[in-house]
């Protein structure tokens, strides 16, 4: 059993307790309750005394690429100046045609040391490498459960190479599944497919009855740019939400990345059918694909979560971009409050990716948690708390992140990980990874 004291606890976007104590005990939290009463209800119990810091929910990154890293500084020479261009003159040739399970590897390892070092207690990853190995998904699998991270893992499957290899891809998916239902505690397994314009209805729909028959959820890309609108409106007479709805696609089985380029109907029919929508604001940037519409997403009742993308690691940058990027985009500076940021951040996240209990400090609930010391340039309050995390806050100010009540980093410093060794790694592979 464990006590930490905390000035703030954060039970989520809308409970705060000052001067108050979670109580844990195993994986659960079992009590949340005064300083003062703490230890006179659980005496000879450990004592972490943060009393002056703060103590909230930890983040959940509901989508990224791990192996994303690979790209950063890659010496392709290629310029693109839209999406389709990023997509077939640089990403697909350069990167994903060519990750195998030694880059894999390396990926996972360097940026779940990124995620937890920014809060992260738990992510959802689309790998997309149609030529890795047999067997890469549950070798990833088993390094994210040494070292006690929670996730969401699939192989992205299309049939942008063949038909055969993407069938290969989901089959893929299964073996992830059917290994972490009896090995994992951890990690759990994901359909995933690509986008409208890299599969055909036949192999969208094979993808909605596999998911069905093992019972897993379905993600994949939606609507990330004008290309795959355009696309659908060629191709089919309809845009991407309806083509899919159309095909009896849509259901609260799905989690549909980015969508960024829906509209007003398409959002209702999101709603409508419950699809989960997880919004990447910075790599939305990267690939100009433009600003999602999210404040229309949130009002229309949609559940929306926040991702990396793999493309920049660091939470706190992500949900900066989030509070700040639609602001700009709206000319409203009322839209993406703190508080709602947050509750994307955390809450959210957790719904997105089926987590029942975490996402939100309770009773009950699994102690997924951050310790965040109080750094911060000017006094914290109960009116200014989420916008000092959200606007303010820094990775730096993390002092402790438990995953089901364990401590991986603790006093700023990791313990489940060899921050060097991952670290030259990581270069080590990259440097061989880029000679073209």
């Amino acid at each position: 059993m464990l006590i930490i004291k905390g000035k703030y606890l954060i039970s989520s976007s809308e409970d705060i307790y000052i001067d108050h104590s979670l109580v844990v005990e195993g994986e659960n939290v079992i009590d949340i309750l005064s300083n003062s009463e703490a230890e006179k209800k659980y005496p000879n119990v450990k004592v972490v005394d943060k009393s002056d810091s703060i103590i909230m929910p930890g983040f959940i990154n509901a989508h990224m690429h791990q192996y994303g890293i690979l790209s950063r500084g890659i010496p392709a020479n290629v310029e693109f100046k839209d999406f389709e261009g990023f997509l077939w003159d640089y990403w697909w040739p350069f990167i994903e045609n060519r990750i195998g399970l030694k880059e894999v590897k390396a990926t996972t390892k360097a940026s779940v040391m990124e995620l937890i070092e920014s809060g992260v207690i738990g992510f959802c990853d689309t790998l997309e490498a149609p030529k890795t190995e047999e067997g890469t998904l549950i070798e990833q699998g088993k390094i994210l459960e040494e070292i006690g991270m929670k996730a969401v893992l699939s192989l992205e499957s299309c049939e942008r190479i063949s038909y055969d290899n993407g069938i290969k891809c989901l089959e893929e998916n299964e073996s992830l599944i059917h290994w972490s239902r009896e090995n994992s505690k951890n990690i759990s397994g994901i359909m995933c497919t690509h986008t409208t314009f890299t599969c055909s209805d036949k192999f969208l729909k094979l993808a909605q009855d596999k998911a069905k028959e093992i019972n897993v959820p379905w993600q994949f890309h939606l609507s990330e740019s004008i290309y795959e609108v355009n696309h659908c409106l060629k191709d089919y007479g309809r845009r991407p939400v309806n083509y899919l709805d159309d095909l009896g696609l849509l259901d609260n089985n799905v989690l549909a990345s980015q969508c960024v380029k829906v509209n007003e109907n398409e959002i209702n029919i999101l709603k409508e059918k419950g699809v989960k929508v997880v919004h990447m604001p910075l790599s939305n940037c990267e690939v100009g694909g433009g600003f999602a519409p999210i404040p229309e997403l949130l009002k229309a009742g949609v559940e929306v979560a926040l991702g990396t993308d793999g493309y920049i690691n660091d939470f706190f940058t992500v949900i900066k971009a989030a509070f700040l990027l639609h602001k700009a985009s709206k000319e409203d500076a009322s839209v993406m409050p703190a508080s709602t940021v947050f509750r994307m951040a955390t809450e959210y996240g957790a719904k997105a990716l089926g987590w029942n209990d975490t996402g939100r400090l309770m009773v009950g609930n699994r102690a997924d948690f951050i310790i965040m010391e109080d750094e911060f340039k000017t006094p914290v309050t109960l009116d200014n708390i989420f916008d000092q995390i959200v606007v303010h806050g820094q990775k730096e100010f993390i002092h402790s992140v438990y995953i089901n009540g364990k401590s991986v980093l603790e006093d700023g410093k990791l313990k489940v990980i060899n921050k060097e060794e991952v670290s030259r790694e990581m270069r080590a592979v990259a440097e061989e990874f880029w000679k073209f």
